[in-house]
């Protein structure tokens, strides 16, 4: 199956981004590279792009498309959050802009083998890096009924979580549950008839939430955010897409923390807490994908960009 996916956002990112052509930049979520291409074409033969991806297909893919810019990218397959890491086995200290696009790509929901959607029937995996033990079906045979309930309520934002990790402990009590069908079919029968008839499929928020832990999304992003800012180099600007709103609170929030960190009550007359501020919010609002987007791709319909800009020194007066 080829690697298909339309990017969101891209010319709203590449836009804030703000591209120095001798520039170094890290797309942590490469997916099949659209927005990667993207910044390659603006760089000069000074300028570089790393690539980081842990889906194998997705590495492939922008292998391929990013292929008349080899000379300026290097693509590695690992997780974002290693990226400070694996740079600076790189000898790069520094960059000059990040691009986070998060979430699972058109290609990883549109592969029926991976296990990503409820569209089909297939082994229960949802894996982004196969490499790694846990998938979907251990998560859903192997987790108690509490633990079940805390990962659908707090990740998929369901409400019936409770009832949902109930019917699925009481289903594999005869048999593992196996595959996306009968896992539709738990979930459904715990939705009452009513409920399932509005606010979309009835699986969506569960999947997605089973999703998230299986890849530990949300833990991934709020241990990076800090560290990739302090990756910036001066003016350097951070780039994230989200698609749900757990996502889009994280970065609000590590935004704002890194705007702001003073921890000194209000009425001090002069900061001594001695937290100094890494830069400022770009985007007081988020940035939302146009009617024209949302109509060619509804994939785009819940993204949201935020962008923050690295403190660059004071001059001197």
């Amino acid at each position: 199956m080829e690697f298909k996916h339309t990017s969101v956002l891209l010319e709203e990112t590449i836009e804030n981004l703000n591209i120095r052509p001798a520039g170094i930049y890290l797309d942590g979520t490469l997916g099949g590279g659209g927005h990667a291409c993207e910044v390659a074409k603006q760089l000069t033969d000074g300028g570089r792009l790393i690539g980081i991806d842990q889906d194998e297909d997705a590495i492939a893919a922008a292998g391929e498309r990013l292929a008349a810019y080899r000379e300026r990218v290097t693509l590695i397959r690992d997780n974002y959050v290693n990226a400070p890491r694996l740079l600076n086995e790189m000898g790069i200290f520094q960059v000059d802009g990040i691009l986070l696009d998060l979430g699972v790509s058109s290609y990883q929901l549109d592969n029926e083998e991976r296990g990503f959607s409820y569209r089909y029937d297939a082994a229960l995996d949802m894996r982004m890096d196969r490499r790694q033990v846990l998938s979907a079906r251990e998560i859903i045979n192997g987790y108690s009924e509490t633990e079940l309930y805390r990962v659908i309520r707090d990740y998929g934002e369901e409400q019936f979580a409770k009832n949902i990790a109930k019917h699925i402990a009481a289903a594999r009590k005869d048999k593992p549950i196996e595959t996306t069908g009968e896992f539709n079919e738990i979930i459904r029968a715990a939705i009452p008839a009513k409920m399932r008839a509005v606010g979309g499929h009835p699986s969506k928020r569960t999947f997605q939430a089973i999703r998230i832990e299986c890849n530990r999304e949300l833990e991934v992003l709020k241990s990076a955010l800090d560290e990739l800012i302090g990756l910036l180099s001066p003016g350097g600007r951070l780039c994230v897409i989200t698609f749900h709103s757990l996502e889009d609170r994280i970065v609000k929030s590590a935004f704002r923390k890194n705007e702001n960190p003073c921890t000194c009550p209000p009425d001090f007359p002069m900061c001594v807490c001695g937290r100094v501020s890494q830069g400022n919010v770009v985007t007081r609002k988020p940035i939302l994908p146009s009617e024209e987007e949302i109509a060619e791709n509804t994939r785009a319909k819940s993204a949201k960009l935020r962008v923050f800009m690295k403190r660059q020194p004071e001059k001197e007066a």
